[in-house]
Parts: structure tokens; C-alpha cells; sequence
């Protein structure tokens, strides 16, 4: 199943304003959402924004990047800007097509 746009977006910031690759930063960010009890593929902009807030700096912290909650601030600031519209295979939105 795919990752939701918002997980996506995260994982390509903090990748890019970290010394974190692509790897790393996807390791992370699943970490940082299973602690928040959250999934990848349904965590919604909001939701990883509290994420990026709350949980992450920690994460950051442990893999020893400084400016953690630098990072963060940028990351949720980004999140609150994501537009997003319902994934077009969600289960809402397949039912709105077939009740029209």
C-alpha cells in the first residue's frame, strides 16, 4: 500500500535538511509514527505534524543531529502548507463515486 502524501513529504524534507539519506529518513519518521500509533500510509498532515512536533526531535536527537527541534519547526511549518485531498483509491472516496 502506498505512504500517504504527507509521510512522502516529511521523509523528502528531512532527508533534505538533515545529513539523514533517504533510508535513514524514512526509518525515522515510521519510528516517530509508530510511537505516535499512527501509520505511514493513512497519517494525515495534521497528524504528522504533531508527529514532527512531539516525537521527533527525540528521534533526531538519538541519531545525533544538533538543531533538532530546528528542523522540526521547519518540517511542521511545511505540513500545516500541504494541501491534501482523500487518496483517489480510499475507501471514502470509492463509495462517493459509486453513490453518484
Amino acid at each position: 500500500m502506498a505512504s500517504s502524501r504527507a509521510f512522502e513529504w516529511a521523509c523528502a524534507e528531512l532527508e533534505s535538511s538533515s545529513s539523514l539519506n533517504a533510508l535513514e529518513a524514512r526509518g525515522t519518521v515510521r519510528l516517530a509514527l509508530k510511537q505516535a500509533g499512527l501509520e505511514a500510509n493513512h497519517v494525515t498532515p495534521e497528524q504528522m505534524a504533531v508527529v514532527v512536533e512531539r516525537v521527533l526531535p527525540g528521534e533526531l536527537r538519538s541519531r545525533g543531529l544538533e538543531d533538532a527541534e530546528g528542523i522540526c519547526g521547519a518540517l511542521a511549518s511545511g505540513l500545516k502548507h500541504l494541501e491534501v485531498g482523500a487518496a483517489p483509491d480510499s475507501p471514502e472516496e470509492v463509495f462517493k463515486r459509486l453513490s453518484r
